[in-house]
């Protein structure tokens, strides 16, 4: 079992959205995050708005998977996320120990479905 966090632009997250749908892949946690990376305090387009600052607005995805479905996960943020321009954010894959649905109890990789 492992755990993909991908940083992504705010406006990418539909294209992500589909594209982790077109994989098969339909259990997600999204938080809205402010951060930077090598760009910090570059210009940048949300919403039409141009927006400067030392932290700029992401979003954090967070997908349980099992071992079979990490590189579709993988692939299919990356087609969706990327524009080509400095700031499409990050992908982190680590592994994750235990899993428990809290409505039947089952854990592993059961309970990551």
């Amino acid at each position: 079992m492992k755990l993909v966090i991908a940083i992504i632009q705010p406006h990418r997250l539909e294209d992500v959205k589909k594209e982790l749908y077109k994989a098969d892949v339909n259990l997600i946690t999204v938080s809205p995050v402010l951060g930077h990376g090598k760009q910090k305090g570059v210009t940048e387009l949300y919403r039409g708005a141009k927006e400067t600052g030392n932290l700029l607005r992401k979003v954090r995805l967070e997908i349980g998977v099992n071992e079979d479905f990490v590189e579709p996960t993988v692939k299919a943020i990356v087609r969706g996320a990327r524009t080509g321009n400095i700031g499409d954010g990050k992908i982190f894959v680590l592994d994750m120990s235990r899993c428990v649905r809290i409505r039947t109890g089952e854990e592993g990789s059961e309970a990551i479905g």
